[in-house]
């Protein structure tokens, strides 16, 4: 990474006003971690040089990290005065879009967790979690844990893959967490705890089969394990650990009302044998037989690591209820819980088990197939992580169902990519123009963005030979061409059309006035002259293929740059080579 490769005090300087935001952000204290993840989102051209970048940033957020909070707000004032109006702007929306959180007085520190079981890669699903816990947290000055949790080797398989992934999403999403616990780690402590429940008599070991037991249960009668004396319990517990009963053959039960309304309540189940020589962890192996059940990992968890506001859907009640009954016997008191109603988004698959299958079997290409919701698949297609914020906040933490289009995630993205997505033509589905009568050789100048000439333009030379230039266009306007139709080539002349067949149109220069196609309301087509073009093969949402051709102008741009194809939507580069391969978004 060479000064003449990459400006260091431009990289420097960057990374100096990142670091400051992060750290008014944190109570004075940044972190490398989301600096480096902000350099590189607004830089992808930077990828190759992150492991330099990484000691840039460490340097200057050590620098950052020595001066009190008063001196970074009053150096962000001095040298970046409008990144700080920036984020006083953006604070002012949150808080504007979020409703405050019960009860924030109670506590020293709100925290608040992201708890994902790792068995597939995150999809927008899980937007609404992720983004509302991180703001929250943040919006108090407080904390935001990310939680593995792994505990069900058997039917949720979870691996290291998927929780590195997970990692790098949240990176994505601009939501790093300020900690990270995998509750595989935290199986010795989920043991003390059920000792002590089994021996205080909260909690028996059940050895019925499932049938009768729900047979009893459903009607509200207790098994016949349920009054026997603790030291039975806790032999039974030993006998679990040390094998002498197998998968299936017993089970830890909390008990409750046997009576409550809501049968599934009633003597929940909180451990479980699970063969691990049959179904081994992908972090602990065969380790441990016993496994926790969700409701006692995450309520042990949740109180030890001093969540004090749980921010989840509503499908939960049910587990709030059952985790009561264990805060009661302990002694504690249940956090703050919040429960949002159903996300739906109107054509997306967001079942974690359809996805695994789906690309296990090769109907999908990968994990980032443009056709899945997931957030490689979104970021490869070019949605911006701000936009699933926008959306997300927009929608909150409302207890209502909500069933949104795609659309309204793509009105926030073009939003965001409008005002930097260079402009570019693409003829797909190409058609043969052939024009006559052109008595001169025309130069025209195109701005990359219309919006911002200052980062310059596009030329094309028009030379015709014997006064007859030839172009592409798209398939779809030369549908809507006919004999005597006058066009308007963008940015160049106008047309009158004079023959029409499936490969090819003929028409004759009419005039180079744009006033003559405004008084003619003469349709405006893209077009590119039929020489030096590029291949460009974009992909579209359902992952078929639309070819054709784009302008050589368009290698200036980068790989992961999201541009705009004119009069057919924006696209992310995914390759600029001798041919193109984009990623279409939306239009």
């Amino acid at each position: 990474m060479g000064s003449g490769t990459v400006d260091l005090d431009s990289i420097r300087a960057l990374a100096k006003k990142i670091a400051l935001l992060n750290a008014v952000s944190y109570g004075g204290k940044a972190q490398s971690k989301p600096v480096i993840g902000r350099i590189l989102g607004e830089r992808p051209d930077l990828k190759p040089f992150a492991k330099n970048i990484v000691a840039i940033v460490e340097e200057v957020v050590q620098e950052v990290n020595s001066l009190s909070q008063s001196e970074q707000i009053s150096l962000l004032k001095t040298l970046w005065p409008e990144a700080l109006a920036s984020k006083a702007r953006e604070e002012k929306a949150w808080e504007k879009s979020l409703p405050p959180l019960p009860n924030v007085e109670k506590y020293g520190r709100v925290v608040t967790r992201f708890a994902p079981n790792p068995d597939c890669v995150l999809h927008i699903g899980s937007a609404r979690a992720i983004i509302l816990c991180y703001e929250y947290a943040k919006m108090y000055g407080g904390k935001f844990i990310l939680r593995f949790e792994d505990t069900d080797p058997r039917l949720k398989k979870s691996s290291l893959e998927f929780m590195d992934l997970i990692r790098k999403d949240l990176d994505w999403l601009g939501c790093p967490p300020d900690e990270e616990y995998i509750q595989s780690d935290r199986i010795e402590i989920y043991y003390k705890y059920a000792e002590k429940l089994l021996s205080d008599g909260y909690a028996y070991v059940c050895k019925c089969k499932p049938e009768e037991f729900h047979a009893r249960v459903i009607v509200g009668e207790p098994c016949p394990c349920r009054d026997l004396p603790p030291e039975e319990h806790l032999s039974r517990w030993d006998g679990m650990l040390s094998g002498v009963y197998g998968e299936g053959e017993a089970v830890v039960r909390i008990k409750t009302d046997l009576k409550h309304p809501n049968p599934a309540i009633r003597d929940w189940p909180a451990f479980r044998i699970i063969d691990t020589d049959k179904y081994p962890h992908p972090r602990v192996g065969s380790k441990y037989r016993v496994w926790p059940l969700y409701n006692f990992a995450c309520g042990i968890d949740d109180h030890l690591m001093g969540i004090t506001h749980i921010i989840r859907g509503k499908e939960h009640l049910t587990n709030q209820e059952r985790q009561k009954y264990l805060y009661r016997y302990l002694g504690w008191e249940y956090p703050e819980a919040i429960h949002y109603g159903r996300l739906k988004i109107v054509g997306a698959s967001l079942s974690k088990s359809k996805i695994v299958r789906g690309v296990m079997e090769g109907i999908y290409t990968g994990w980032d197939d443009p056709r899945l919701a997931t957030f490689l698949a979104l970021r490869r297609r070019g949605i911006k992580p701000e936009a699933i914020r926008r959306l997300i906040l927009e929608i909150g933490p409302r207890p209502a169902d909500i069933i949104i289009s795609w659309e309204n995630l793509y009105a926030h993205n073009r939003k965001i990519i409008d005002p930097i997505a260079n402009r570019f033509f693409f003829v797909w589905d190409p058609v043969r123009l052939t024009v006559e009568g052109v008595m001169r050789d025309f130069v025209t100048h195109i701005p990359l963005h219309p919006d911002h000439p200052e980062r310059g333009e596009r030329i094309f030379h028009i030379r015709p030979i014997r006064r007859v230039a030839v172009f592409l266009i798209s398939g779809r306007d030369a549908e809507q061409l006919y004999v005597g139709r006058i066009v308007r080539l963008m940015e160049l002349f106008n047309i009158e059309v004079k023959a029409v067949s499936s490969s090819q149109v003929s028409a004759v220069f009419y005039s180079e006035s744009y006033g003559d196609a405004k008084r003619l309301n003469a349709p405006l087509i893209h077009w590119l002259p039929n020489e030096n073009l590029l291949p460009c093969n974009v992909v579209m949402p359902d992952n078929t293929i639309v070819s054709g051709f784009t302008e050589p102008s368009i290698k200036t741009s980068r790989v992961d740059e999201v541009v705009q194809f004119e009069r057919f939507g924006f696209v992310r580069i995914e390759k600029v080579d001798e041919e193109v391969t984009a990623f279409y978004a939306h239009k």
